[in-house]
């Protein structure tokens, strides 16, 4: 399935200071935010149920699907439209088998070899990073930096042929240019996106620091 990773709002009740989810969710997808992850480590089954149906019932009628992290029970139980899956949690194939081919799965990057088993299984995307230092992922890895994302990206085209690649960690409106010129084919942000009261604001100036890096990197000579 085509999958639009360019503005990928990741929403955690973490970030959220006693916000609706769905709420803020709704206002990034209202500020050009393209994919939606629902991240809640801490909560229990049914709280994050309760929690993705929320905000699937809030991105109705916005064709922005709702992905939900490392759980693929979550995501049946919910009508997500698929999964993201990091290396720890279930075995990609096993997700697709379970969520059946029209679902949406997203697979974690973090190193070059991680990319055989992305290149053997049938998913819609990645994301890759850390690309810089982050306070929103209690086991972040070192941070790849731009050379390091590039390097890996290169890889990745290599391996995952035209399949989209993200970039997360770090990321907002001043920087995200520079991750899509090296190579990055959307971005995932939390506390650029989140962080703030105003979120449609953030996702807009998100949005458009990355469509004018994807427009100056395809007209950029061969």
């Amino acid at each position: 399935m085509t999958v639009d990773i360019s503005l990928y709002g990741i929403v955690d009740p973490q970030i959220a200071r006693g916000r609706s989810l769905a709420d803020m969710a709704r206002e990034a997808v209202e500020g050009g935010a393209t994919l939606i992850q629902l991240r809640a480590k801490n909560e229990t089954t049914r709280e994050m149920v309760r929690e993705a149906r929320a905000i699937r019932s809030a991105l109705h009628g916005t064709n922005v699907p709702l992905l939900i992290n490392d759980r693929v029970d979550v995501a049946l139980a919910a009508g997500a439209d698929g999964v993201h899956l990091g290396a720890d949690d279930m075995k990609l194939s096993d997700a697709r088998r379970l969520l059946g081919p029209r679902a949406i799965i997203g697979a974690t990057l973090n190193k070059i070899e991680d990319l055989p088993e992305l290149a053997a299984a049938k998913i819609d995307y990645a994301c890759a990073g850390a690309v810089f230092s982050t306070q929103h992922k209690d086991d972040a890895k070192a941070p790849l930096g731009i050379e390091g994302y590039s390097a890996l990206r290169r890889a990745a085209a290599q391996a995952l042929g035209g399949l989209p690649v993200g970039a997360i960690a770090g990321i907002d409106a001043g920087n995200a240019g520079s991750v899509i010129a090296a190579g990055a084919d959307g971005v995932a942000v939390i506390g650029a996106l989140f962080g703030g009261q105003d979120i449609t604001a953030a996702a807009h100036a998100l949005r458009e620091a990355v469509d004018a890096a994807l427009a100056r990197r395809l007209a950029a000579p061969v």
